[in-house]
């Protein structure tokens, strides 16, 4: 399986239309857990200004993408009014999401960077400012498709430079990931990864740090904690789950847990709950 479809497969995201039209005014966005925004600018004009004040002006088709919470706000202009579709992307995890969590604050880049973007974007378009049967669900439909082609984007086009998707993007770093990804449960250890790899322990253990942005080991337990979370909302036992992710019992779990959350399994759980 490729690299992306592995995090999709693991990590569901859908879309929600919300907006379609001309934009008049100034339009708030609050940050909401487990949610991110996407924002098409068909044409017209519109100024984006972060939580921190910074402001940004647009006046071409143009993604903006905030893959995760964050505080907004648009502007139109009121010569030349934005005309946007708008949708949330809510992330089905109760804590963070490795998609949203590898990518900046927001991804902005022109509809004719890259083909299929534009192709479906227009696409998008037509339905959105069109009453026809069977509306909704297809422009959300197409926004899924849409956020899909952006994130093939990032990872083919090298955008992100450190992160889960930067190492993704990496010949040899994506072998790794990938394996880790398939198989949880594996002892992996440091000199298996840099075979894998085609590299000196030395030489990977700095290459993935560099650009994953932590060591081999602690991805590997990272990725644990987080299959384990998908498996404790499945209602599986934590002995279970323990061992699926490659421990040999669910005190050994628990203590991973404790080490990198402060709670255990059964507490996380009941938060979810």
């Amino acid at each position: 399986m490729d690299q992306l479809s592995v995090i999709l497969k693991r990590f569901s995201m859908n879309t929600e239309v919300f907006f379609t039209g001309n934009l008049c005014g100034i339009s708030h966005f609050d940050k909401e857990p487990n949610q991110g925004h996407l924002h098409l600018l068909k044409s017209g004009e519109l100024t984006l200004i972060d939580e921190q004040g910074k402001s940004q002006v647009f006046n071409e088709p143009t993604v903006l993408f905030l893959p995760s919470p964050h505080t907004h706000r648009i502007v139109g202009n009121d010569d030349n009014p934005p005309v946007l579709v708008c949708a949330n992307i809510i992330y089905n995890e109760v804590t963070s999401n490795p998609i949203a969590d590898a990518l900046p604050a927001l991804l902005h880049f022109n509809l004719n960077d890259c083909e299929k973007i534009k192709q479906t974007s227009l696409w998008l378009f037509e339905e959105a400012f069109k009453e026809r049967c069977g509306r909704g669900p297809l422009i959300n439909a197409l926004t899924d498709i849409f956020i899909i082609y952006i994130l093939r984007h990032v990872i083919e086009n090298n955008i992100i430079e450190h992160g889960l998707l930067a190492g993704l993007a990496h010949p040899q770093v994506s072998k790794v990931i990938l394996a880790i990804q398939d198989a949880p449960e594996h002892p992996w250890g440091l000199e298996e990864m840099a075979e894998l790899a085609l590299m000196s322990r030395s030489k990977f253990a700095e290459l993935f740090k560099r650009i994953v942005g932590q060591s081999p080991g602690d991805y590997v337990i990272d990725w644990r904690i987080v299959v384990a979370k998908s498996l404790l909302k499945q209602k599986k036992s934590v002995a279970l789950v323990a061992n699926a992710v490659g421990y040999e019992n669910g005190s050994a779990l628990a203590r991973v847990f404790r080490k990198k959350l402060g709670i255990s399994p059964k507490e996380w759980l009941e938060q979810f709950n």
